[in-house]
């Protein structure tokens, strides 16, 4: 009972700290690549928060899994270093003896996973979706950058729009430079307004003239106009009435068993299985020499988690392009990873006990 509740509360430790170390790097990283999004007009400015906030939901289930994967390996391999591990198996206690502790300790672990990867994760997905699609498809004038030079994606045109009014659905003087087939043209317009017609988002010009130049002979054009539509972006993503696979519920997926909703499904089984294996893959991954103050053992642990993720993403790969069935990936990653993780348990296991069984009996010194 004390070897159990000693490890469990030092594992649970490292778990903690672990996961505020690796929650704040990823947070940081997912909010340049917001703020990024916002700045190139993606993404709405006051639903940045809103937005990191699902990017930080969808991206927990792997951060819970690598924290719990790292706190195992690091108070196990602080137990080599510290000689402790000695100690245990020259008293009889087994690497196996490890197991119990280990899983009870990551059971609440793979049980938030399981909830996160098949019922938060799609949810965060359709919500992540739901604001994009919300923002493309808004009758706002700022969609054109009001009061800023802003440059189409072709580069072939540059807009200003004079700063809006009425609520922000109309811009006062607006200003549209476009170069295309050798034709240089300037419109103004007194006022715009931004609105959605067949799915593409066009600016709409009121009391304002247009002038044509030919690059070529010289050719000038003036023309003017009391309404004039003009397309200024993308065509604007269409409702979410058919969600993409990571944006539907699990059983969704299950009920239209196409290869990329299998895929799908199969990668979020994966993660609930993965995060099982890895607790096991750690237990004989931590073992070190104490005699050689390194963390090679940390550092391979590392890549095998690397390699174990990449395995879990190949899978949903292969499910989804029709190469394979969700059952054979699922017991192919995750059955050799436990395959893999036992055979080391038990291959650690008997060295151990060959080691101790070898060790030279100690002598009395007093009989002597």
């Amino acid at each position: 009972m004390l070897f159990d509740s000693t490890l469990r509360k030092d594992m649970a430790r490292g778990f903690g700290a672990t996961v505020v170390v690796i929650l704040t790097t990823v947070l940081t990283m997912m909010l340049i690549r917001t703020l990024g999004q916002a700045a190139v007009g993606q993404l709405a400015p006051q639903d940045v928060v809103l937005f990191l906030g699902f990017a930080a939901l969808a991206s927990l289930p792997t951060m819970l899994a690598l924290s719990m994967f790292i706190a195992v390996v690091a108070t196990l391999s602080r137990l080599y270093r510290d000689s402790e591990m000695t100690i245990w198996f020259a008293s009889g206690v087994g690497l196996t003896r490890f197991v119990r502790p280990v899983l009870r300790t990551g059971l609440p672990v793979i049980l938030a996973i399981a909830a996160l990867a098949l019922v938060v994760y799609p949810w965060v997905n359709l919500r992540s979706a739901e604001l994009k699609e919300r923002y493309d498809r808004r009758s706002d004038i700022s969609r054109v950058a009001a009061g800023q030079f802003q440059t189409s994606a072709d580069g072939s045109r540059t807009f200003f729009i004079d700063r809006d009014s009425q609520g922000g659905s109309t811009g006062r003087n607006v200003l549209i430079v476009s170069n295309q087939a050798g034709r240089e043209a300037v419109t103004t317009a007194r006022q715009g307004r931004m609105v959605v017609q067949n799915d593409e988002r066009v600016l709409l010009l009121e009391s304002g003239q247009r002038n044509d130049q030919d690059a070529k002979t010289g050719e000038k054009t003036l023309a003017r106009f009391e309404e004039y539509r003009v397309v200024v972006g993308d065509r604007v993503a269409v409702a979410l009435d058919t969600p993409p696979p990571k944006a539907r519920t699990s059983l969704d997926l299950l009920r239209h068993p196409e290869p990329q909703n299998l895929g799908e499904m199969t990668w979020r089984i994966g993660l609930v299985l993965g995060s099982a294996n890895l607790l096991l893959l750690a237990i004989p991954l931590s073992a070190q020499n104490p005699r050689r103050a390194s963390n090679w053992n940390l550092l391979m642990a590392l890549l095998a988690f690397i390699v174990y993720y990449n395995l879990i993403n190949l899978s949903q790969a292969w499910v989804a392009t029709g190469r394979t069935g969700m059952g054979e990936a699922l017991a192919a990653v995750h059955g050799g990873g436990l395959v893999l993780a036992i055979g080391l348990i038990i291959w650690r296991e008997s060295s151990n006990r060959s080691i101790v069984q070898r060790r030279p009996p100690v002598r009395n010194l007093a009989a002597a």
